[in-house]
């Protein structure tokens, strides 16, 4: 069994930072793919990043503020989000999936087998 346990959330003005950790436990090393989404108050979970292997993928709103990375010895992958905008505000949810790295952009969510608790992200005007 994996549990993911994000942190780093919080209540930041526009134009802030804000770096995402996602922590994972138990058989990490099935994980080769793992990835960000988001969900904002009445609207549908959205992706935002992923990484599968060496090759990352990020949604068009978020590319070139956002980057994904992985720290294998630690066990976890980061979202580093900078020139945060107000519509960025949402739930963030890592996600993970086992198996072999995919080589199809895995902006699904039904694509992922583990999900964390979330953490709350909050960009003021």
């Amino acid at each position: 069994q994996v549990q993911l346990v994000e942190s780093g959330g919080g209540l930041v003005q526009a134009g802030s930072s804000l770096r995402l950790s996602c922590a994972a436990s138990g058989r990490t090393f099935v994980l080769n793919t793992m990835g960000w989404f988001r969900q904002a108050p009445g609207k549908e979970r959205e992706f935002v990043a992923s990484r599968s292997g060496s090759s990352t993928y990020y949604a068009d709103s978020v590319k070139g503020r956002f980057t994904i990375s992985r720290d294998n010895a630690r066990n976890t992958v980061y979202l580093q989000m900078n020139s945060l905008k107000p519509e960025d505000t949402a739930v963030y949810y890592c996600a993970a999936k086992r198996g072999a790295v995919t080589t199809v952009v895995p902006s699904n969510s039904a694509y992922y087998d583990y999900w964390g608790q979330g953490t709350q992200v909050t960009v003021s005007s």
